[in-house]
Formats: C-alpha cells, structure tokens, sequence
C-alpha cells in the first residue's frame, strides 16, 4: 500500500520519514495524526499557532482520547514541525501525557489462604515456595536461587543474593511464613539451595 502524495507538505514529510527508515504502517500513523489536527484548526496544518496547538490538546482531553492516543498524536505533530517544517519552538507547547497509575489488586487474607490451599501437592514445596514469593514480595528466580542458610529467622529477614539488576537485598520474614517454611524444612531437609530443582509451578529464568 502506498501514501496518497496530496500535497508537496505531505510528500515532503513522507520522504523525511523514509529516510529515517520508518515502516509504512508508523508512517500512515504519523500522516493520519496530522491530518486530524489540520482538520482541527481547518486549514493547512504548517500555518498552526500555540495557542491553535495547545487548543486542540485540550480538545483531544475533553473528548476522551486515551492517554496513548494522546501521547502518539503528539510524537506526530513533534515530527511534522520539528523535522518536516523546521518549526523546533512549536514543541514547546505540546506536552506528553502522564498514564495514570493503577495500584496492584491486593489479596485478602483468606484469599492468600486459598491460594495457598489450592498449590497442589504432594508435600509442602511449592506451598512454601509461593507462600515466599507472595509473602516476602520475592520474584520466581529469586525464590528459585535462595539457600537455607538466606533464611534468617534470629532477625526474621530473608537475605536475596543477586536480586534484581543483580543487588543484594534484604526481605522481611513473617511470623506465619516462617513458620511454613519450617515445616516444609522437617519434611524435605533440604540442604544447600532451599528448593532444589525447578518447581513447576514457577518461571525460574534468571530476572535481569
């Protein structure tokens, strides 16, 4: 599929993106967001002012444009008159915006004892291998990688050697999990690693 060349504006912005190697599909992307906002103002859009720019921003937030749609329609226009039109002082009145943050669903506590219930067995290693990782807030392969000797329960921490961007860290130990953990320790007697092997249930890649 090729770009309808209407106008020498729009064939010079789709050759300045070819020679930036942009795929055909990012490149109809970027024509189609300056089209909206030439339509916007109803004119051609390389004669836009600030206050015709921030205008339309404030449209696209009252109509309900999602925060993506929102940030790609604005690479768009930063590209058109930063690289297509020389115009570098038009990016200066369009701003990103920032993806509201959702906080993590939190379980309940009989939820957690759900879960935990339902870790199938026999024994209590991968109960206490998922009772670690949701209960001292542990990664897969930072459960996979503990040692027996990491849990210290004098102090009631976990000691994770290499965690993620490979640093030491310590997590608390729960009263509760400690006492799961010893109870999976009568039971199995590992020595060295605390859960020899590779649990099934859990992705043990090394985390980076």
């Amino acid at each position: 599929m090729k770009e309808k060349k209407t106008t020498p504006l729009r064939e010079r912005m789709i050759e300045d993106m070819r020679i930036r190697g942009m795929s055909l599909k990012t490149r109809q992307t970027h024509i189609r967001a300056v089209r909206y906002f030439a339509e916007f103002i109803g004119r051609s859009p390389d004669t836009a002012t600030p206050d015709e720019l921030r205008a339309y921003q404030l449209h696209m937030t009252d109509s309900g444009v999602s925060t993506g749609v929102f940030n790609a329609r604005i690479v768009s226009l930063r590209f058109f008159f930063g690289m297509t039109f020389g115009r570098e002082e038009m990016k200066r009145y369009m701003q990103f915006r920032r993806k509201a943050k959702k906080l993590p669903v939190v379980l309940s506590v009989e939820e957690v004892g759900d879960l935990l219930a339902a870790v199938p067995g026999p024994g209590l290693k991968y109960r206490a291998a998922l009772g670690i990782s949701y209960g001292a807030g542990l990664r897969a392969s930072e459960v996979c990688n503990l040692k027996v000797s990491d849990i210290d329960s004098d102090r009631m921490l976990i000691h994770v050697d290499e965690g993620k961007n490979d640093k030491d860290r310590k997590a608390m130990l729960s009263p509760g999990l400690l006492d799961l953990l010893r109870d999976y320790w009568r039971e199995a007697r590992p020595e060295g690693w605390l859960f020899p092997g590779k649990p099934k249930i859990m992705a043990c890649r090394h985390a980076n």
